[in-house]
Order: C-alpha cells, then structure tokens, then sequence
C-alpha cells in the first residue's frame, strides 16, 4: 500500500469518527450561569476609616451592572448632591462611586447596594452589598431593626424609607419637612428594615413611602408612620422597632373651584369637608338658587345653580366650622346644558338584601311614580315606591323582592325632572335576583374585646370593604348574603367611638386607631353557614 493510499484511508477513519460523534448530541451553550458576581476588592478597601478621597472603586470577577439603582441604594447619611454611580445603562467590571461635595468630619458612612448589583450576563444579583467607611478614626457600629406595616391595609407597601433623626439642641418634630434625616434605609419590596453602623445617641425613629425620594415628608402625597419613644442607643439595640404608616388627612383648604357647564362649579378641597359652605357674593337674580352635594368617589363638592346669568367673573366665600375662610374668584362664562343621565349602583344583579339605587350626573328634582313601572319575571305589576334623596343625590326604588326573580324597571319621559328642568327620555332597566341559597353566610363571635364599640369590616383580597358591622356588646355579628369567594376580617379598635377608622397626626403625635386582623382567609361557599371566633390579641 503506498503512502497515497494510506493517507487517504486515515482521513475516511477520521471522517467517520468524527461523524459518529457529532451524531451523539450537538453543541450547546451549556449550564445556565446562576453565579451572582463576586466581590474583589475596593479602593479605599472597605471598612476603612480616616477615608479622605473623593472617588471610590469597587471591582468584581465579571462584568456587572445596576439595576433600579435609584430605588435600590442607599446611602446614609445621605449627601446633597448625591454622588455620582456608574455604571447606569451599561456594563463594568467595577463600581465607581465619584463624590460631589465634601463629606463630614468623624462620620460613619453605609453605601448600601440593595440587589442592584447584578452580573451583566444573567442577571444574577449580589444581594445587599454594602460598602462602609468612616471620615473619623473608627467606625460606628450599633444597629437596630424592626418592621413597617400599612396601618389600614394588609397589603405590603414596599420601597419605604426608614429614617433617624438626632434628638439634639436643634431638633423638632417640624424638621420632616425640610430636613434630610442624620440616618435611612430602605425596606425594599419587604416589611423588614435595618440599620448599622449608627453611633451612640437618642434618635427620633420614623417611616415615609416617600413619593419624591428625597428623604423629606410631604403630606400631600407621602405617607408616614413613627415610633412613639425615643429611641437610645446603644440602650434599645435588642428591641424589635413595629411602624405602622398611615395618609394623614390635611388640614382643611378649598381650591380654585371650576365651571364645567352652563349650571356647574366644582368645588374641589383638600382634608375633611367638615361643614363647608359656599356663599356667593355677586349680585344674583332675585329668583336665583342652588344646589350642593358631595361627589361620591372624589373630595369635590358640586355646586349647582338657577337661573343663568351673564357676568365675567363670579366671587365666592367658602367657609366652615372651625373658622376658614376664603375668597375664591373663578372664571365665568356661558357653556352648554347638561342633560340628565342615570346610572346605577347595581347593575344586571341586585343582592336580597339591598335597594336597587340610582344617580344622576344633574341634581333629581322630583320623580313622578305614575309614570314608573316595575314588572316582575311573569310580567306582573310589582307594587314599589320611590325614595328621592337630595343630600346625596340618589333615589332608591323600594319593593318586596323575592329570590329567583327578574325585573324590567321602566320609567316613561318627564318621569324624573332635575334641578335645571331636564327631564328624561324613555328608561328601561333589567336586572335579577339570586336563589337564596347562592349565599353564604358567615356567624363572628368576638373574645378579649377591651373596649366597645369596635368596627367588624368583611374585606375582599384589594382590601375592598364588602359588609361591615358595628358591634356595641359582646353579641353574634352575623354577616349575610355574602357571594361564594374568598374573605378577611379585621376589627378596628374605635377608641373614640365615632363609627369610622380614624387616620394619625405626627405633629400632635396621634397614632392611627389600631387594627387587629383575622389570621386565616374565610372560604364562604354557597348554602354554607360557618361560624367563626376571632380571640383578639
């Protein structure tokens, strides 16, 4: 066999081997890389004290980025300006961390990372990476911790700032408002806050779900919560620190109020409605009146007026009982007529034990009951009467219903008249009963109640309200013609008995009325009768 021959026979061997491998499997990117970044090493090192530079750099094994950095670090004490932090929107081997101003004498400073640091690839986070330093000659190191809670919802709010004020010569409850606190944290998307690195002293402890995030509270759209005592250190290191945060409610302000048709001003405001009032002082017509009532879903009040009349602008006083006063000048003009709409509480179902209710987008007037009917599934004439009320603007239709049955609600033309004049077209509603045994129902014993009266709510999974009690005694709450679903309870403690959850002040150091919640979630299954006890704690 010459050399040519045997050439080509090895390459055909070869060939084939090859061939043979390849048809065992086919090349893959491998194992998904579930490794979070390692940290190196730092510039400064971390930990360091005496720290005097004004830049910082933090290298990892591989190529890392930030993810919702705005939200993730913290950095306390917090700096104004804030100090530059890349990378932002690109990869690094290393954090840079560039400082804008300088920084305090003989202070402990916590950079706090979150799980922004993320490998560049995977996504993989390296969890709550902190990077410590001190301008003095050692390093503060007390901690405390503790949790924030919604003081009317279930639900978790995350992303709260958590924040230390130094009680000093020139502290007051006033500096949330325009002071950044000496110390914050975060609870990101958990209840579970922590702090480290704190020097000894006594601190004002408080919780904002801060809108702005710039570490100040602003009522208008932040909530708050506080811890009641001072807090020491290093004496109430062991303690469990619980923060209920709450939306205060305003002090009382009426706003630009607005024409929004030819007979209409809304009176929007800010806090409680509180007996308001609304005066005109323009000359009006002799025959001239109105009409007010609150919106039902927002703080505006509709004003409503009669006849039209032609002047630039018109000149309101808005008062109430705790001695506001305001003059308010909006603009005034002729626009079109509103027409009367209806709409409905219920809509194709209407539960046993509820009136059927209705509204108007104009002020109802009067109700002519001759030219309403109501028939029921056999088409007989179902005896009813009608309940206008003018202080919320609705008007309820009253009958006899029974389980099982459909319902054709016709009002002819002129039937309803509004305020302006308006009367309605020709209106025809359908809707229906359920069976009684649809339902469910759901009997509460209350035990280890201090104090009545108490409020039983019935919340859905948003923490909608579905039925509440008042309970004045220890008796058998009884919760009815519940639909078959998914329930909790709560009961709110009503320490000043006026019927209603009542919200905190921080400035007059006022906690939200306390709320103790069932454990476990209530199945309520059609034709079912549960009995429950809720042991308060």
């Amino acid at each position: 066999m010459n050399k040519r021959l045997e050439m080509l026979l090895l390459t055909l061997v070869v060939l084939a081997f090859v061939g043979s491998c390849a048809k065992k499997g086919s090349i893959t990117g491998g194992e998904k890389d579930e490794t979070p970044p390692v940290f190196v090493k730092a510039f400064p090192p971390n930990f360091s004290t005496n720290f005097n530079k004004d830049e910082i750099r933090i290298y990892f094994d591989e190529y890392v980025k930030l993810k919702d950095a705005q939200k993730q670090i913290i950095i306390s004490p917090p700096m104004d300006p804030k100090p530059t932090i890349t990378p932002l929107g690109s990869a690094s081997k290393y954090i840079k961390i560039k400082f804008e101003d300088t920084l305090l004498q003989n202070t402990t400073y916590s950079i706090n990372f979150g799980e922004s640091v993320e490998d560049n690839n995977e996504g993989n986070a390296y969890p709550f990476f902190r990077y410590v330093f001190s301008t003095g000659d050692f390093l503060d190191s007390l901690s405390i911790k503790g949790s924030v809670n919604n003081a009317i919802q279930k639900k978790i709010d995350p992303y709260m700032t958590v924040a230390l004020y130094e009680i000093d010569e020139n502290y007051s409850d006033s500096l949330v408002f325009n002071t950044v606190p000496k110390y914050i944290t975060n609870t990101l998307d958990s209840t579970f806050f922590e702090f480290y690195n704190l020097k000894e002293g006594k601190y004002k402890l408080i919780a904002l779900k801060d809108a702005a995030s710039n570490y100040l509270y602003e009522p208008k759209q932040d909530k708050i919560g506080f811890y009641e005592e001072i807090v020491t250190l290093p004496a109430d290191t062991a303690k469990i620190f619980t923060i209920e945060i709450f939306k205060e409610v305003s002090e009382f302000k009426a706003l630009l109020p607005k024409q929004v048709s030819k007979n209409e001003f809304i009176f929007p405001y800010r806090g409680e409605v509180d007996s308001m009032k609304i005066n005109l002082l323009s000359d009006t017509p002799e025959n001239f009146e109105t009409l007010v009532f609150q919106d039902k879903e927002k703080d505006t009040l509709h004003y409503w007026f009669k006849p039209f009349f032609e002047v630039d602008s018109l000149i309101f006083e808005v008062t109430n009982s705790k001695n506001y006063r305001d003059t308010l000048v909006p603009r005034f003009k002729d626009q079109y007529k509103d027409s009367l709409q209806i709409s409905t509480r219920f809509r194709s179902m209407l539960p046993l034990n509820e009136n059927y209710v209705f509204y108007s987008n104009t002020p109802l007037d009067s109700i002519n009951e001759q030219l309403i009917s109501l028939k029921d599934k056999d088409t007989l004439d179902v005896p009813f009467s009608m309940q206008l009320d003018s202080v919320n603007n609705e008007a309820q239709l009253l009958f006899e219903k029974t389980e099982s049955n459909s319902y054709t609600l016709q009002m002819l033309p002129e039937a309803l008249k509004d305020f302006i004049g308006n009367v309605n077209d020709t209106i025809t509603i359908n809707f229906r009963t359920k069976k009684l045994t649809d339902y469910g129902t759901i009997f509460l014993t209350l035990q280890n109640v201090e104090n009545y009266p108490v409020i039983v709510e019935l919340t859905n999974e948003k923490d909608e309200v579905i039925s509440e009690r008042i309970a004045t005694k220890e008796e058998l709450i009884t919760f009815d013609y519940l639909d078959p679903g998914k329930y909790y309870m709560r009961v709110i403690i009503d320490s000043n008995k006026n019927g209603i959850w009542d919200t905190g002040n921080f400035l007059k150091g006022i906690q939200p009325e306390e709320i103790k919640y069932f454990p476990d979630v209530i199945d309520v299954r059609a034709n079912w009768e549960l009995k429950q006890t809720f042991i308060l704690e």
